[in-house]
């Protein structure tokens, strides 16, 4: 069977397999003519005590993740919304999950993106819509479009516009030093405060 299988078949992600091929603990049996490994049940059933593991759950979920940085683009957040709506509508999605929020491409502790991310991990995730993929997150979206697919999840992203690498750098520059910029303030505004209750105090 394939790696793909074999990784369903024994309950780990296909990197584990990869990884346990690299580190000599489970060879595959041989290589298909692109080089992809296969491996064989009695292999896995021996590598696992003659045991097999729970299968992982079957990925159904199918949510939509709606972001914008501020309140004041909510109006953004909504055509947002009503985008994915009209796509799942025309892809006969059904028990679609629209997820809303507000906060910046850089803040990886956003409530709502971490929730999703953990149910992509525990493979209850189908489909992740966006409307772009700078919705999901403003770096790294590569990394997470690679563990979602590990975790059988597929990234739709609606809007694929090709940017010049000048206007990404652009982009990824104002990004920063937005976030650079509300940091400060709030670090301003802390001082203040902390000023103030200094006085108080005395």
């Amino acid at each position: 069977m394939s790696v793909s299988a074999a990784a369903k078949y024994v309950g780990k992600a296909v990197k584990t397999l990869q990884r346990w091929d690299r580190s000599g603990r489970l060879k595959p049996t041989g290589r298909t003519p692109s080089n992809r490994r296969v491996y064989t049940i009695d292999q896995l059933n021996e590598i696992m005590g003659g045991k097999r593991l729970v299968e992982r759950a079957t990925p159904s979920r199918v949510v939509t993740y709606c972001r914008v940085s501020s309140s004041a683009q909510r109006p953004d957040l909504k055509n947002q919304r009503k985008t994915l709506e009209l796509f799942c509508a025309s892809r006969g999605f059904s028990d679609v999950e629209f997820i809303e929020e507000i906060g910046g491409g850089l803040n990886f502790r956003r409530k709502r993106f971490k929730e999703i991310m953990s149910s992509v991990g525990r493979d209850e995730v189908k489909t992740l819509v966006i409307a772009h993929k700078d919705r999901l997150s403003r770096f790294g979206f590569e990394w997470f479009e690679s563990f979602c697919k590990d975790h059988g999840c597929e990234i739709v992203v609606l809007n694929h516009e090709a940017l010049s690498p000048e206007q990404e750098m652009v982009q990824d520059l104002m990004t920063i030093v937005h976030c650079f910029s509300a940091r400060l303030y709030g670090l301003r505004n802390y001082r203040k405060s902390l000023k103030k209750a200094m006085a108080t105090a005395k």
